[in-house]
């Protein structure tokens, strides 16, 4: 019997469905971080992306689903570093690698940091469902993981959660307050010293913090 092979490779229609997809979702991304969603009009996003309003509603039928997909775009790329850890890695170095990624991400991405900011301070009204839902499910797993490194006694006694709370407000602040952190230092994450440096103090308050004595 012969067996039918399924070509995976992405087609080029596929391949630029991909790109203009992106092209919009950056281009929201974009005008929600400064206007928010009632702020925001399509047609500038359409135009920012390069495509026709028509077009840009073929992929988001709405602005509201438009909002949405970047938010959970945004999230995806925020808690990738926390995915990555694990129980069997060695409890400092994996939370000061957490560190530097997550200030990776405040540099990299400060736009979607300060939009998933006005989100949450907004009351999370369209993406409550997706925090009490995945993103707790993440927080339990990887807290059980905290608590498992504590009971070992491979780290100090630290109440997960708010271990987690800590770090996030910590690396975040550089990017939802980079504004004041620019007018108090000047400089922003984008000065490789001044980043090396905030990582460097970052991890080391941290891990003082919560390593065995």
């Amino acid at each position: 019997m012969r067996v039918k092979v399924v070509n995976k490779t992405p087609t080029r229609r596929s391949q630029a469905a991909a790109a203009k997809r992106s092209a919009i979702l950056d281009a929201a991304l974009e005008y929600f971080s400064q206007f928010g969603m009632h702020g925001t009009r399509l047609d500038k996003v359409a135009e920012r992306a390069g495509i026709s309003k028509t077009n840009l509603l073929y992929y988001f039928p709405s602005k509201e689903a438009l909002y949405i997909a970047v938010l959970k775009e945004i999230l995806d790329v925020w808690l990738a570093p926390l995915r990555a850890l694990r129980e069997d890695h060695e409890p400092l170095a994996a939370i000061r690698h957490y560190i530097q990624l997550k200030m990776e991400v405040s540099r990299d991405h400060p736009q979607a940091s300060r939009l998933f900011c006005l989100e949450m301070l907004q009351g999370a009204p369209l993406l409550k469902a997706e925090l009490e839902s995945d993103l707790k499910a993440l927080i339990d797993e990887k807290s059980q993981v905290i608590e498992n490194w504590v009971a070992q006694k491979r780290l100090a006694p630290v109440e997960p959660q708010h271990l987690v709370f800590m770090l996030w407000a910590t690396t975040q602040h550089y990017a939802d307050f980079a504004v004041q952190v620019e007018a108090i230092t000047g400089q922003t994450l984008n000065d490789e010293e001044f980043f090396n440096q905030a990582v460097r103090n970052v991890q080391h308050m941290v891990i003082e913090g919560i390593r065995v004595r």
